[in-house]
């Protein structure tokens, strides 16, 4: 009899623990059908909050560019002797300074020729207009078909023609720099013949672009004149100031559009075609702006923790434009939250947590 009494004690018990453990499961699941579960820590977490309110935020774009610089090649338009060189590459010259020159001997007989010839081609057309009726140095008076054909028989345009071309040569025998800057690209010794089918050298003034590309998505957020940070990635701990100077209104095919940006003071640490990194800054006003280690991923959705009445409150937001330090907060925030920005990468829901002594 007391067998058959423990058990039907144990058979009347046994629902009574499943219906307990059931409601306890249900309890759990609808705990978690909120999506936040709070784990509570044995320890208390030390923590870096901050008070959320409205700052100046600066929009911040990423480009790589390199530096243009306004240059001028020179050259020799004449294939004679080099006898003297006054430059190396790395000076800087002065608008109008000596480069180098030619041997000039041949150059100066053939403008004194080209001059006597011209000045008897003259006298033949004084001769022929002459002829003609007309008085000397009376050119003005004569009909144009008559001048023409008194201009072919003297031969005087072909020598004209000599004349100039000769000066220009003679002219040209020497190189001037044509502004300030430094010379570059002079590799040709003294005593060779210049290639006049390529530059002697080139003179590169001090003005400095960044030539760079953006993906058309960003158009929007850029405009002429707003400020550029320019630092070389072979300098570090370098950085220099520019504006955006010009904006090509045309798409490639990798759906990219091509900037300039006038570079403020250059120094010479910036060479031409050197590889820079730019940071395009544009303010947007006043935003709701949280440090980017105040956000954390928790099942591809962006959370933020914030402090309240010393606990860790699991809050989802959403956000938009974003710099190197900070995104905006578009939505689940608002200003006076006391945000969580450090030591919030393990916490949970309602974790008790102390601000840490600095």
């Amino acid at each position: 009899m007391w067998k058959n009494y423990d058990t039907m004690k144990k058979l009347y018990f046994l629902p009574v623990a499943g219906f307990v453990f059931f409601a306890c499961s249900s309890n759990n699941s609808a705990r978690n059908e909120t999506g936040v579960s709070a784990v509570l820590p044995d320890e208390i977490s030390e923590v870096q909050a901050m008070l959320l309110e409205y700052t100046d935020f600066q929009h911040e774009l990423i480009a790589n560019g390199t530096v243009s610089a306004n240059k001028a090649d020179l050259r020799f338009q004449t294939s004679e002797n080099i006898v003297a060189i006054y430059v190396k590459n790395g000076d800087r010259v002065k608008k109008g300074q000596k480069i180098a020159m030619l041997d000039q001997f041949k150059l100066k007989n053939n403008l004194a020729q080209a001059k006597d010839n011209l000045d008897r081609a003259y006298l033949d057309l004084q001769d022929a207009l002459i002829t003609q009726g007309y008085m000397h140095g009376d050119s003005a008076q004569v009909k144009k078909e008559i001048l023409k054909i008194a201009k072919m028989r003297s031969n005087y345009p072909q020598t004209l023609n000599q004349y100039e071309l000769s000066e220009y040569n003679y002219r040209n025998s020497i190189l001037y720099a044509p502004f300030d800057g430094v010379v570059a690209n002079l590799f040709t010794q003294v005593y060779n013949f210049p290639n006049t089918a390529e530059p002697f050298c080139t003179i590169i003034d001090d003005t400095r672009e960044a030539d760079f590309k953006i993906l058309e998505s960003e158009l929007p957020f850029v405009h002429v004149g707003d400020k550029v940070q320019v630092s070389p990635f072979s300098v570090s701990n370098y950085i220099c100031e520019g504006r955006i100077s010009e904006i090509n209104p045309s798409i490639d095919k990798n759906g990219m559009v091509r900037l300039k940006a006038a570079i403020h003071n250059a120094s010479r640490q910036l060479y031409d075609g050197m590889n820079v990194k730019l940071k395009l800054q544009r303010s947007l006003g006043r935003q709701l702006v949280i440090p980017k280690e105040a956000l954390v991923l928790r099942s591809n959705k962006k959370v933020v923790f914030t402090l309240k009445n010393g606990k860790a409150q699991w809050v989802y937001v959403q956000t938009g434009l974003e710099n190197a330090s900070g995104y905006v907060v578009t939505d689940g925030l608002v200003a006076g939250d006391s945000v969580i920005y450090e030591g919030n990468i393990n916490l949970a829901h309602e974790t008790p947590v102390k601000l840490k002594k600095l």
